[in-house]
């Protein structure tokens, strides 16, 4: 399906691998210029490769910078061109419970899930009202309605980026301009697999053992997996696309179900 994106351009932050490469590569499918973000410039710089052997009909690029440093955010807004697609999904999570999250842990979460898109957002959202059309994606989470108990500080910074971005699309009236979020269900990212592998190791199971047992015992999902990054990333290009002009200010549900336990 031609979505109509031929000839535009998108950043995609934290997209050296996960969630944000599969974005990354869906938008360059619909021939979308990208330019990729992470924090280790040589899993960047082979993330850049890999995707540019994929697809050799657009221009693939690449800005290292780790959102949680703030000399680096200032360095890659500077180099930053002006795109017409912005797609916010760098993140970090991690299991911790709620008495040992630290103040200085509170605050790397939000300066890195909410500050990170809040900056890109004021650095880029300008230039596309000037022109009268662009978008912006959230990759936010369902753990943002319903909160982990075993990981408060991400799920609470997960409803401020949907909050963020509802914000944003009040300031796109009267533009072809959109801002909407993405809330991801339960999904077998590059760190997720990492969690499930270390957890698969330390009980001597196989990981597809493990995977199937944090599934069904931990979550109510109507689609009984883990989500793969590929298909959050469908529902995202499609938010960047002509085709979902009529969405703004929404938080579009690619969760597998899992909400329905709470809504």
């Amino acid at each position: 399906m031609d979505l109509g994106l031929t000839g535009k351009t998108a950043f995609v932050s934290g997209s050296s691998r996960g969630i944000g490469y599969a974005i990354a590569r869906a938008l360059a499918a619909e021939g979308v210029d990208v330019v990729l973000n992470g924090r280790d410039p040589a899993r960047l710089a082979a993330a850049v490769e890999a995707l540019r052997r994929e697809a050799p009909g657009v221009a693939v690029s690449g800005l290292a910078a780790d959102f949680a440093e703030d000399e680096d955010v200032e360095r890659l807004l500077g180099r930053l061109p002006d795109v017409d697609i912005l797609i916010n999904n760098v993140g970090i999570f991690e299991l911790k419970p709620f008495e040992l999250i630290e103040d200085d842990v509170w605050r790397r979460y939000f300066e890195v899930n909410v500050l990170g898109g809040v900056r890109l957002a004021r650095r880029l959202l300008p230039a596309m009202l000037d022109r009268g059309w662009g978008r912006v994606v959230f990759v936010s989470s369902e753990s943002g309605v319903d909160i982990p108990a075993d990981m408060i500080h991400y799920g609470t910074s997960k409803t401020a980026m949907v909050s963020v971005g509802n914000g944003l699309a009040k300031l796109t009236k009267g533009t072809a301009v959109t801002v909407n979020s993405v809330l991801g269900g339960p999904t077998y990212s590059d760190g997720v697999a990492g969690t499930v592998r270390a957890l698969a190791a330390a009980r001597s199971v196989p990981e597809e053992e493990m995977k199937a047992a944090i599934i069904g015992a931990n979550r109510t999902t109507l689609l009984g997996r883990f989500i793969e990054p590929a298909e959050i990333a469908s529902a995202v290009t499609f938010l960047a696309s002509p085709a979902a002009s009529a969405i703004n200010g929404s938080a579009m549900r690619v969760d597998g179900g899992v909400l329905t336990t709470v809504l």
